[in-house]
């Protein structure tokens, strides 16, 4: 299913949003309350408050850090405590300014300034976007694919001016090539608001859609828009049809979802004569299609929610693919007709060995993508000939490879993108014809890279239970044996770490380090199992794997220790306050970024926008006693415990609707109160954006040069 002929990303909607680095904050905040830098870290008041559950009452003295008004944050008592902590953060950090301007130097100077993106075929027009030099955001272009000159469509530099924070979420062309649909979000809270612009003209139209979180689908030949709205509550249950020329509030529901734990979006299909909707939560799917042409005519039930039943729909010629887990763990493709749409035919069988992670469509094949022991595999397959399957190969032992931008149904080349962890990400045209891969593009690094300087490996280390968890490393091959290392991980919600490129990590790898991806349970690297392995009751795997492969690395040889260094964001975040708490003595310094480690509170919560759709993820607390208990015992928040905690760095974003700003307040309070130690321990709140921290590509790279700094200087390579 395309979510819409997207020229550009669409914000992420689930938990996992978060990416390495994740958040950074407003430099020319006002955070200091005194005139003077502060000489101690501040220190959260108790109040009393407790709650109980299930014949269990739980203390938790630091709850009046949630303002009772949010998602309105104006209690004063909390925005001091917030701003005593940011300037703390500054006060400790002030030392390592040279050092943060370094690394900001250095890591700016690895980005090409001047940059685009390939141009790609869209109808009648080439697409591409550009950064002009020193630009934060960047413009978008096209031009005829008959020749002529570039046409500025879009203006980010513009629409961001004068705003502490813009992103641009989903924006999609008019089949016809007249308009262009985009949605913008000005504070970081994930409210998007829908504008749309004749290309002709050049002007707005005075239609405007406020708080979608979705893609935009042109319906009805290009009279209609279909999106979603979020509710109150942050979540999108709807789809909704917007007709070009009339006022939002004329706007008409054509879906709603009546379960609280399900979210809904819509798309089109692989040739845009259905709108295809889709409700489920995290492990529950239903699909319903509706004409394009008529998406206010009856809509086609594909087969009713089961329980643990995943599928995604996609339909060519009236006939549906389908690919679903109801039959095996790592998924099959099935088919059936749109007549008998519930009749489900395999195509591909669920393998034990190749995880199938998802399909595309094209006129005269379509493509599969799965992985095969964790290794990304891109497959041209025949409509006629089940056994005519042409896998493009890479020659990397470790590399993320994928579709990337292909709009049009009817193709001679796929566009693929490609990196490793020494190879800089590449885009290519695979011609179908002649099997040949065209490198289109590299990035470029204008202050120089030499590949041949650097190793990747990919290890196996066994974990305490016996599972053999990957590893992907990088290190420079002069890099002194058992030095520093970094060790990274997300594991959660089956996202898959893909083992790719970064320019920021050459300026810990160019110092000494090691960089390690650990591709533990909670993912789906190496399958459906391995994601399952590490949500809900077997959820400790996930930090069990994490402490395991650090342990896993000094036996090797790799570290020392005591010099690791580790980071996580969101969820990750919670990965980081779970394994500080099991295993602190392994780290040198730790980045915990927006990090949801108040898991108990928030999965008791469910006026929070995430919460109901989670408890698939980790459990509902409210109705089951077990889950409960089995969520106390691990939440970062209520298993801190007086004992030494390694260095940290702790960041919050005060819009942040998915993990809130108070969940990190919360731990920090409670480690300056219990820690034995005399370790770094800073938090800096972001006041003026949300999960994914501050906008601009210079105001974001800063952060992660702090960051960066702050890892150093606790590793010994700071001022103290």
């Amino acid at each position: 299913m395309k979510v819409a002929k997207f020229l550009f990303m669409v914000l992420a909607t689930c938990l996992s949003f978060t990416a390495y680095p994740a958040l950074a904050a407003d430099s020319e905040d006002k955070t200091n309350v005194n005139e003077k830098a502060p000489t101690a870290a501040p220190i959260a008041e108790k109040r009393d408050h407790s709650y109980s559950y299930h014949g269990i009452t739980i203390s938790d003295p630091y709850h009046w850090l949630k303002d009772q008004s949010y998602p309105t944050v104006d209690d004063e008592d909390v925005l001091d405590y917030l701003r005593a902590e940011n300037a703390w953060f500054e006060a400790r950090m002030a030392p390592q300014k040279e050092l943060t301007e370094g690394l900001f130097a250095e890591m700016r100077a690895r980005i090409k300034e001047d940059d685009s993106t390939v141009p790609q075929k869209d109808g009648d027009w080439l697409y591409w976007s550009e950064f002009e030099e020193g630009a934060q955001y960047r413009k978008h272009y096209r031009r005829p694919v008959a020749g002529g000159d570039p046409r500025l469509i879009l203006d980010e530099t513009e629409l961001a001016e004068g705003l502490e924070y813009f992103r641009l979420g989903a924006a999609s062309v008019s089949k016809n090539g007249r308009y262009l649909a985009y949605s913008t979000d000005t504070n970081g809270s994930e409210r998007f608001n829908v504008s749309i612009k004749d290309l002709e003209s050049g002007e707005l139209l005075p239609d405007e859609i406020p708080e979608t979180l979705s893609g935009l689908s042109w319906l009805a030949g290009d009279t209609m828009l279909a999106y979603g709205r979020a509710n109150e509550n942050w979540r999108v249950q709807n789809v909704r049809l917007h007709r070009i020329g009339t006022s939002a509030e004329e706007d008409v529901e054509i879906y709603h979802e009546d379960d609280i734990t399900f979210s809904t979006r819509a798309g089109l299909s692989a040739q845009d004569d259905w709108l295809i909707i889709a409700t489920g939560d995290n492990e529950t799917s239903e699909v319903r299609l509706v004409s394009a042409a008529d998406p206010m005519g009856e809509q086609i039930l594909v087969k009713p929610r089961e329980k643990g039943v995943e599928y995604t729909v996609d339909v060519r010629d009236g006939e549906l693919f389908i690919w679903t887990n109801d039959d095996h763990i790592n998924f099959r493709l099935a088919k059936a007709s749109i007549e008998a749409p519930g009749g489900w035919e395999t195509l591909i069988a669920g393998s034990n060995d190749f995880y199938l992670t998802g399909f595309e469509l094209f006129k005269d094949f379509y493509v599969t993508e799965g992985r095969l022991s964790g290794l990304d595999q891109i497959q041209i397959r025949s409509y006629g000939d089940a056994t005519d399957i042409r896998p493009i190969t890479f020659p990397e032992a470790s590399y993320s490879a994928g579709l990337t931008n292909n709009p049009e149904y009817d193709v001679s080349k796929l566009r693929l993108a490609y990196e490793s962890m020494v190879t800089p990400d590449s885009v290519y045209d695979f011609h179908l014809a002649s099997g040949e891969l065209e490198l289109l593009k590299q990035q470029e690094i204008p202050s120089g890279y030499d590949a041949s300087l650097y190793k990747t490996e990919r290890l196996m280390i066994t974990a305490r239970d016996g599972a053999k968890v990957p590893v992907s490393i990088v290190y420079r091959k002069d890099r002194k044996e058992a030095g520093p290392l970094h060790l990274y991980a997300y594991g959660a919600y089956g996202y898959a770490v893909p083992p790719g490129f970064a320019t920021t990590r050459l300026s810990l790898v160019d110092r000494g380090f090691a960089f390690a991806i650990a591709h533990i349970r909670g993912g789906d690297d190496l399958g459906r199992r391995w994601y399952l392995q590490g949500k809900m009751f077997e959820r400790r795997n996930t930090y069990n794997d994490f402490v395991d492969v650090g342990r896993g690395l000094i036996e090797l040889g790799y570290t020392q220790e005591g010099k690791i260094s580790a980071s996580g964001g969101s969820a990750g975040g919670e990965l980081m306050g779970a394994v500080v708490n099991q295993a602190p003595e392994l780290f040198g310094a730790v980045a915990a970024h927006v990090p949801f480690v108040d898991v108990l509170n928030t999965m008791l919560d469910d006026s929070l926008p995430l919460t109901p759709g989670e408890w698939q993820e980790w459990g509902n607390p409210i109705e089951n006693k077990e889950a409960f208990s089995y969520i106390l015992s691990y939440s970062p928040y209520d298993q801190v415990s007086v004992k030494d905690y390694p260095p940290m760095l702790v960041t919050a974003g005060l819009n942040d609707p998915r993990v809130t700003y108070w969940e990190p307040a919360k731990w920090v309070a409670k480690l300056r109160d219990l820690k034995t130690d005399d370790n770094e321990l800073l938090l800096k709140t972001n006041m003026g954006a949300g999960h994914g921290g501050k906008s601009g590509r210079w105001n974001s790279l800063y952060e992660t040069a702090e960051e960066f700094a702050f890892i150093l200087w606790q590793m010994g390579e700071g001022k103290d």
